[in-house]
Order: structure tokens, then sequence, then C-alpha cells
């Protein structure tokens, strides 16, 4: 399917989450059911396409929903926390079975109905708010048995209980009606490479380092910058919004302060003082100061005061809903902090609102001066607002930016770590794992990492690309230089291994007793190296480096014989003992040969095996042998395999001396060696092997014979 279909199928079906989440709660409202339904969308889009379609269509729930009440605005905070919680649950297949999604109803009941319940008391002024869950929650608070807090957090649980259960059956349905390849197309990636499969996936987003993870860095380097911006914005807006309601309180007070003094008569004053509610026209100005009064709920206390010297002298005080109103003509003694202003206050000027906490409560109040026709100051009209008012309006107004902001932020951080993933971590961890996968066994495997390289096709457009670029440009090259090497190598191996032969060759082809001497039993060797490490025998010691170093190192066992004169080692008959000890020499005369080799090339693993199967091949297990009669396992391996191999090559091949034993023959002689010349180890895995041995030596006869045939002829 082309990309641009896909693109239409995705949008599509997010378009139509969406509307799920409009129309369910329009439909529910529509039918007066004590359901929101407004999430069924929200859990789906992000069950099926992950965190950011999900948080994304949830926050936009709410934006459109403000049409039908401008508050649903502060809860998309909650819409997006659902979407969060049901793409983890759905990366963990809960919705794939009926009994773990219903499991998760009391999980996202908690988190809508708990969080809902403290928004609402906090918007609210810590009171009960509206919607759905008012009218249960205001029961609740009329039976007496819960706070406010509790009643609101007790109703928002209950009911989200009822309307997840409906949301979450609904989205199960629903997924189980989708294909799963379908489903699986919706999900929303951004992959700049070739998709990875899902387990390699996960492996990269938790993949082990020595710090914090590039995923990791990205998530709190984008906190910061948003908690950062929210902090200060949200400090700079409360600011704003406290200085702006204390003016419109101060306003306020003054208003209605001012209303009442011009209610007042000033010439009447006085007889009010002295008669109280019998003087005439008394009864009707405090009616009218009930309805300057009634003009702002913001109004906690209006009275009429005259200041004098004893204290307050009550003209007119209003009852409050928690305070019985003074009495005319009683004196009220001055509160503590007015007293700084009680001799501007008994002048009759004006004063500023003040601002005092005291028995009545933290109040705003306004004064305003009452006059006589003459103009002489008669008392004072007051307004007293209660400033909790303004504190609590101010957390209402925290809480609902910071809930704003909040919603939007889990939709930013969203959408940073799906553009980090995809365009960072993915492709570094692609990389990381291609590189650590590289394989230099051989040429073959060799060249399949860099296929597998090549094949990750990153495509970012930018310094990760670049990146990528010059990796698989520099690994190609290198890979080219390490095959040119290894080709160098392998014809220096050769060159190497030929000249060893040729070596052997020029010491073997003064003793015409030996034939083909150097090659059959360095066959021989190699026979049972591979024997021994099938049956394990010797396990630690047999590495694929070493049974290749002895291999090749075989043919140089007899190099010392070059020192032996040419009458010993081709005498026909039995040397005598004297002769027998120059022959024995050539074992130390190789060591020598060798270790004058060895001074020259360091790191020679195959030169001091070659060196060991020289000087120590004809020591014995019982340690009857020679040059420095060593036994057991001090003989070192090599030389104890070639002990074995020199001797049963010996006894099959023709001698001037001599007629060949067959293979059976030799090997009853290597068994009998058993423990006294040879290791019973070797001999045990050696006579096990007759037939391949009686293969190699018919093989070198035949070459032996055609070559001396050509010789003749």
């Amino acid at each position: 399917m082309l990309s641009k279909e896909k693109t239409v199928k995705k949008v599509l079906f997010y378009a139509l989450a969406l509307a799920c989440n409009i129309f369910l709660n329009r439909l529910a409202a529509a039918l007066g059911l004590p359901l929101f339904l407004d999430s069924v969308g929200t859990i789906l889009a992000a069950a099926i396409g992950g965190y950011v379609p999900g948080v994304l269509i949830g926050y936009l729930t709410n934006i459109i929903n403000l049409t039908a009440d401008p508050a649903n605005a502060y809860y998309a905070v909650i819409n997006a926390l659902f979407a969060v919680l049901a793409a983890f649950l759905s990366d963990r297949a809960v919705f794939e079975k009926l009994w773990k999604t219903l499991l998760c109803i009391p999980l996202f009941a908690l988190v809508g109905g708990a969080f809902s319940s403290v928004l609402t008391y906090l918007m609210y002024g810590f009171g009960i708010g509206e919607g759905i869950s008012a009218g249960f929650a205001r029961r609740l608070l009329e039976s007496g048995k819960l706070s406010v807090f509790y009643a609101q957090l007790v109703s928002d649980v209950s009911i989200d209980l009822a309307d997840k259960a409906v949301t979450l059956i609904l989205v199960f349905l629903i997924i189980r009606l989708i294909p799963k390849e379908f489903a699986t197309s919706l999900r929303l990636t951004g992959w700049r490479q070739k998709p990875l499969p899902e387990r390699e996936q996960k492996k990269s987003l938790h993949a082990t380092t020595r710090a914090m993870s590039l995923r990791g860095k990205v998530s709190l380097l984008t906190f910061i910058i948003m908690f950062s911006v929210a902090f200060v914005t949200i400090l700079i807006s409360f600011l704003l919004y406290r200085s702006f309601a204390e003016t419109q309180y101060m306003h306020t007070g003054q208003s209605v302060a001012r209303l009442a003094a011009e209610v007042i008569d000033g010439d009447r004053v006085a007889d009010y003082l002295e008669q109280g509610e019998a003087a005439e026209g008394y009864p009707e100005t405090k009616a009218e100061l009930e309805r300057v009064k009634a003009t702002s709920p913001n109004i906690e206390y209006l009275y009429v005061y005259q200041l004098r010297e004893d204290g307050c002298h009550v003209i007119f005080d209003l009852d409050s809903e928690n305070v019985k109103a003074s009495e005319p003509r009683s004196v009220v003694p001055f509160d503590e902090d007015f007293k700084a202003y009680v001799p501007q206050l008994m002048s009759g000027e004006r004063v500023n609102p003040i601002i005092t906490e005291g028995a009545y409560g933290w109040l705003l109040t306004s004064f305003e001066p009452i006059f006589d026709s003459s103009g002489n100051y008669v008392g004072y009209a007051a307004a007293d607002l209660d400033m909790r008012d303004v504190e609590l309006s101010g957390i209402s107004f925290v809480t609902k930016v910071s809930s704003l902001f909040v919603g939007f932020f889990i939709l930013v951080l969203s959408l940073c770590i799906w553009f980090a993933d995809y365009g960072l971590v993915y492709p570094i961890s692609s990389m990381t794992t291609a590189a650590r996968k590289f394989a230099f066994d051989d040429e073959g495997t060799t060249e399949r990492s860099v296929e597998r390289l090549q094949e990750l096709g990153i495509h970012t457009g930018d310094e990760i690309e670049n990146l990528y670029e010059a990796l698989a440009k520099t690994i190609a090259e290198a890979v080219g230089y390490i095959g040119e090497v290894r080709e160098k190598g392998e014809q220096i191996a050769h060159m190497q291994n030929g000249l060893i032969y040729v070596l052997a060759d020029m010491v073997e082809s003064r003793d015409k007793n030996t034939g083909d001497h150097v090659r059959k039993t360095a066959a021989y060797v190699r026979m049972l190296l591979n024997r021994m490490k099938e049956s394990g025998e010797y396990a630690d010691l047999l590495t694929d480096e070493y049974i290749e170093d002895v291999g090749n190192s075989a043919p140089l066992h007899d190099v010392g014989k070059i020192v032996v004169s040419d009458t010993i080692l081709n005498k026909p008959a039995r040397l005598t003992d004297e002769e027998f000890e120059i022959m024995k020499k050539h074992t130390t005369a190789g060591e020598q040969i060798i270790g004058s080799a060895m001074a020259l090339v360091k790191d020679s693993s195959y030169l001091q095996e070659a060196k060991n199967l020289a000087t120590y091949h004809h020591e014995k297990w019982d340690g009857s042998g020679y040059p420095y009669g060593i036994s057991g396992e001090e003989i070192p391996l090599s030389a104890r395999i070639m002990a074995i191999a020199d001797v049963f090559d010996a006894l099959v091949s023709r001698r001037s001396y001599k007629e060949p034993f067959t293979v059976e023959q030799a090997m009853d002689v290597i068994r009998e060696g058993a423990g006294k010349h040879f290791d019973p180890k070797l001999v045990r895995i050696f006579t096990e092997a007759k037939d391949e041995a009686k293969r190699i030596a018919e093989e070198h006869a035949r070459i032996l014979a055609e070559r001396d045939r050509l010789e003749t002829t």
C-alpha cells in the first residue's frame, strides 16, 4: 500500500475517534445519562496508535467541548492522562483480554474521578462544582457525614466507575472488531529508516547506558523547559490576577461605601445617635442601606459609625450571614489595626482602603466620610470585603491555568519523546547494534555485516543521517582493506607453510631412509588433534589457534637433523652407541635453531610449538626418553602427539634396513607403548582412528610410488 493511502487511513481513523468522543458525550447528555463517555475515542486511539494520537485526541476533545461548557477546557489534562495510561497498558497487551480490561476500570476511575474531584474542589472555591456529579455530591454533603472535599471525591469516583466501565468495554469490543493487521497499520510511527521489529524497538528504548539515556535526556530537558516556562507564566499571571482582584475589591468597597454615605442624611445623624431606630426616617434609611449592600455579593459588612474619643458610636450596622449587627447607639472599641488612622478619621479626612486581619476575619475596609449640610463631619460609612474571597479566587485561577498547561505539557512531552525516538534513539541504537554485531570471522560474515548496516537506510535528513552515511562508508572501506589484508595474510601464511616444508624437505632429503616422513607425520598429527577435539580430551588447550599452530609447525620436528652428518643419517645398519648419541643431538640442535628464529620473530605461537616438537618429540611418558628425560604431562602436549605420529610412521614406512609393518601391527606397538612411551589418553584416541590412519598411510604410499615412477621414467 502507498504511504499516502496509509496516511489517509490513519487520519480518518483518528478523526473518527475524535468524533466518537464528541458524539457519545453529547448523546449521554441528551439522554440524561449520568455518564461522560468523552474518552472512548481517546483510549481507543492511544491503545491502537500510541501516546501521541491518544493525547492529541484527548486534548482536542475538551477544547472542542468548550462550545458546550467552557469549563471542559480545564479537564483536558484528565483526558490526556487517560491516553497515557491507555498507551502504557496497551504496550502490555491489557486490551487483548476482557478480564484484563475489566481489572483496569478502577484504575481509570481513580485517575479520572480523584483528579477531577481535586480540580473541581479547587476551581470552585472549595465548594461543590457543577456537572454530572454535583447533585450526588450535594446529597452526600447534606447527609452531614462527609466534608465538601470528600463528598466531591466520592461522587466523582462513583460516577467515573460507571463511566469507565462502559467506556473500557466499548473500547475492548471495537479493538476486537478491527483486524489485527489493520490495527497495526494504524499505529502512528515516524520511521526515518528501515522499521525495527517490536523486540528491537523495546531493546532500543531500554538500552543500558553508563549514564542517562538519550531518551531520558530529551524528556528531562523538555520537562525542565516546560516546567520553567509554566512556573514563570503561572507566577506572573497569579501576581497580575491578584493585583487586579485587589484593585477590583478596593473599587467595589469604595463604590459601596460612597453609595452608603449618599443614602445618609448628615443633618439627621444626631437624631439617629440619640433616638436610634425610633428616629424619624431611620427604618427607611436602613432599608436603603440593605439595598446598597445587595448590589455586591462580595460585601461582608456594611455599617455607619461616628468616631469619638471613646470609640466607634454605631449609627447603622447591618446583619451579615454569620455575625449579628451591633445595636444603634452602642459603642464599639477601636480595632488595634485602625488606631493609627483614628486621628484622620475623626477629622473627616479621606483614607485609602485598609486591609486588616482581626477578630472579624481578613478584611478590606473602605471608608467614606459623611457631612451635614454645613459641611461638618458627622460620621463614616464603611464597607468590609472578605479578602479570603480573593485568595480562593486566586487558587481557583492558578488551578485553571495549571490544568490547562499540564494538559498541553503532556501533549508537548509526548510529541518530543516521539520525535526523539524516531529521529534520534532508533537510528543511533540501530547503528550501535549493527556495529556491535559486526563480525570479521570470514569474508561471508563480514559482507553480511556490511549489508546489515547498509540495510538500515537511515534518512533523517540531519546530522544523524550524515553520521550514518559516514559510518557506512568508513566501515565498507575498512572491510575492503581488511579483505585485502586477509588475502595478503593468507598468502603470507601459505608462503610460510611452503617455506617450512621447503626447509623440512631440505633436511629430509639428506636422509635417504625417511621418504615422505614430514608430510605423513604432519597428517597424523592433524588427524589426532581433530580427534582429540571431538573427544573433549585436553579441551582447555585445544583451541582452534593451537591446533593450527601445531599442525603448521609439525614438519619442523626433525629440523635439528641438519647438524647430523650424512654418514650417520644414511647408515643402512644399526647405529653404534656413539653414533646414536650424535643422532640424539638433533633434538637440542632443533631447539637452538628454532630458538634463534624466535628471537627474530616476536609473539610467534607457531614457532613456540615448533620448538616444543623439535626438542621433546623423543621424550617418553615414563621419563626414559631424551634429551632431558622429562615425563608425563611435563612433556608438552604437541610433543606427545608427535611422538605417536613419528613412531607410527616409522613403523608403517619402508626403510633400507626394514620392511614396513601393517597398520594393525603398528597399532599393536602403539598400544603396548601406552603409559611407557606414549600418553595413554592419546594412544586410545589414536588407535580408535585406525581406519583414518590407514587411509593416510595408503594415500602417501601411492604419492611416493607415483613420484618414484616419474623419477624413474
